[in-house]
């Protein structure tokens, strides 16, 4: 088995603000700009559309209401209005794809998807971020990859929202067999009590970034010391792992210490 953890949301450059960890501890990826069909005023999060939370938090954010974004990994069935049958899908294209083939990631692997988050609270009776709260890499969800979709003939219809199914977009890739959907598992074969797919409340055991340190020096268990990570095979330092700045993609081995490591972040979903 391979575990990759997945850089996904908004970044320095796109969104150019952190996703909210709201003040129940919801983890509030916000996708990033595009050209695909859904807009941030399109989307919601109990009864609030993701635009609005965006403009409580940052007010001159450069996004409005005609901006559009990348829905994707998909992961909350309440998020936009959804055809029967829907499922959480992830897709991914371009040198990121190859990342992942290179690799040799398949179909019972697990994504950890992660991304830059900042704690927020309520004060005055609107949201704002933690004055001096600190920067963080957290994760988020999970899928274990129960199927992957190879060619625009294998999307199903209730997939056909999708942004890595419009096949204007992607021709191209899809021609070039560049582009690819990722759906999970019905449950983990390693849990099997718990979905295939899933979104995380915040723990501290989901925070990547060591304590202290800029939120791409990474702190793992001690026992992972040296493991290969894919995209920055060298990025081990003495009591920190740091991360390709722009890597999308990060693969690691299955091997004990890294599913010890797993294994205590799934146990949160039993609240253990």
């Amino acid at each position: 088995m391979k575990i990759i953890l997945s850089r996904k949301g908004f970044d320095s450059q796109l969104g150019k603000q952190p996703s909210p960890i709201l003040p129940d501890g919801t983890l509030l990826s916000m996708p990033i700009p595009s050209n695909d069909y859904l807009t941030y005023s399109s989307i919601t999060w109990d009864g609030c559309s993701y635009l609005d939370i965006i403009k409580e938090l940052k007010p001159r954010t450069y996004l409005n209401e005609n901006s559009h974004c990348h829905l994707d990994p998909d992961l909350r069935a309440g998020t936009i209005e959804r055809a029967e049958g829907w499922m959480p899908a992830f897709g991914q294209t371009g040198s990121s794809l190859t990342e992942l083939r290179e690799n040799g990631v398949k179909e019972g692997d697990v994504f950890l998807f992660f991304g830059w988050f900042k704690h927020t609270e309520y004060h005055k009776g609107k949201l704002r971020y933690i004055p001096k709260a600190p920067d963080i890499h957290v994760i988020y969800g999970y899928m274990q990859i129960g199927n992957i979709v190879k060619s625009p003939t294998q999307i199903p219809e209730w997939l056909k929202y999708h942004p890595h199914s419009n096949i204007d977009n992607y021709m191209d890739a899809w021609g070039k067999r560049m582009n690819a959907i990722y759906l999970p598992t019905h449950h983990l074969s390693f849990a099997p009590t718990m979905p295939g797919c899933g979104t995380f409340t915040f723990d501290k055991r989901l925070v990547l970034t060591k304590e202290g340190y800029c939120r791409s020096r990474w702190e793992f268990p001690a026992s992972m010391q040296g493991i290969k990570i894919s995209h920055n095979p060298h990025g081990w330092k003495s009591d920190y792992f740091q991360s390709a700045a722009r890597g999308q993609e990060f693969v690691m081995d299955g091997t004990p210490a890294v599913m010890d490591w797993v294994s205590n972040i799934f146990n949160i979903l039993n609240g253990k």
